[in-house]
């Protein structure tokens, strides 16, 4: 096997309030985690000024005095962030927030979203139902204070401090306590999905022919592997992104290697939508390309993901070559102490794709992406395949 000296990444991360920056210190850590656990050097570099999107170098090697041969890859990290987005669509008042999130909701259903979601993955289902369901309890429960001395038979007047009190429950109460479960930041990646799936947003459609162009730029760097990585959310954003680039020049990806690696993938969370024609039409693109190596990684204990379930298929192309599913076990790559610590924080449980392992295991985000071996060497998901 050949191994990589030179390698592009184009990183789309997922539905969180990061920029480009926080995302490269979260890969400096967990790259340092990594190197720690296999036992290899790696370098974080400085982003490059006023690379956009931000991007920098790592270089791993066999660091000196392992006795064994030597080799040295550098990867040119390109994060694909869509911080702008999230900050947009997070802003307005509370009461516009979880206005906004029910009318989503409701477009969600009257597109056959949610029987989507029941039908091919029932926990990502119960993770669609969640927040609302939270929330309009929460509503319910406001209500019923505020007419509670009706209820009870005392005059109306008595809502003059029934009507405050309800209001300070769910301001000071339920508010607080939503944000332990991110309530309204999932208002919000609903709000994307749907913005994804429907592609009638100006905004949205402008900035994902920016990145287009952005991407492209860093398509023409020389590499001897281009990995197109992407988490959650990003799956959506890459698939529009890579899809664009193929609907303008089919030929692009000719001559290189190219792998398309989507961790825990809400692809389907758009693509379900019935509006969604274009994404569709893009992940079928992406499919029948033949330079792309399609890699879906799946986990069986990540709700917000749709485990071993065919995208390509169900997103209306049978026809077309399946991505390569690659199932893991978060359990396997941290430590006992540490997967009981954040195995019921789903939300903790889902971002550990693109984090650091306690322990070598058969998944590592960052040997996926500045590592030694091609990308593709994944696609046979046994420890013995990667690095000792």
């Amino acid at each position: 096997m050949k191994l990589i000296e030179k390698r592009v990444v184009l990183h789309f991360p997922g539905f969180e309030p990061l920029d480009g920056v926080a995302h490269r210190a979260r890969y400096e850590r967990s790259a340092r985690q990594s190197a720690a656990v296999w036992g290899y050097a790696v370098e974080t570099g400085a982003p490059d000024a006023e690379s956009d999107p931000l991007s920098f170098e790592v270089t791993t090697d066999s660091g000196a005095g392992t006795g064994s041969p030597g080799w040295q890859t550098k990867s040119r990290i390109h994060m694909v962030d869509h911080d702008r987005l999230v900050s947009s669509l997070r802003s307005g008042n509370t009461l516009s927030q979880i206005v906004a999130g029910f009318r989503t909701c409701a477009q969600i259903m009257l597109e056959g979203g949610m029987a989507g979601y029941f039908r091919h993955a029932w926990r990502f289902g119960l993770f669609f139902l969640f927040p609302f369901l939270l929330t309009a309890l929460a509503i319910a429960l406001t209500a019923q204070i505020a007419i509670m001395p009706y209820s009870l038979g005392f005059s109306p007047w008595h809502m003059l401090w029934s009507g405050p009190l309800a209001l300070c429950f769910f301001i000071f109460a339920f508010l607080p306590f939503s944000e332990r479960f991110h309530t309204l930041h999932l208002f919000a990646d609903w709000k994307m999905a749907v913005a994804l799936g429907r592609m009638d947003r100006a905004d949205f459609n402008g900035w994902l022919e920016d990145r287009a162009t952005a991407v492209r730029k860093a398509l023409d760097e020389e590499a001897d592997e281009y990995v197109i990585s992407s988490h959650s959310m990003g799956s959506s954003v890459a698939a529009h992104v890579i899809g664009i680039l193929l609907e303008r020049e089919p030929e692009i990806f000719n001559g290189k290697r190219v792998v398309f690696a989507t961790l825990g993938s809400a692809i389907l969370q758009c693509a379900l939508l019935s509006s969604a024609t274009l994404l569709r039409a893009r992940v079928g693109l992406i499919a029948r390309c033949p330079e792309i190596s399609w890699l879906d990684v799946q986990c069986l204990t990540d709700s917000i993901n749709f485990y071993k379930v065919p995208v390509v298929a169900v997103s209306g192309h049978a026809d077309a070559p399946e991505a390569k599913m690659i199932l893991i076990r978060v359990k396997q790559m941290l430590t006992r102490e540490h997967y009981r610590k954040i195995r019921k924080d789903q939300l903790r449980v889902h971002r550990q794709y693109v984090l650091g392992p306690d322990m070598k295991g058969s998944f590592d985000f960052t040997l996926m992406t500045a590592g030694p071996m091609p990308a593709s060497v994944f696609a046979d998901a046994e420890q013995e395949k990667l690095p000792a």
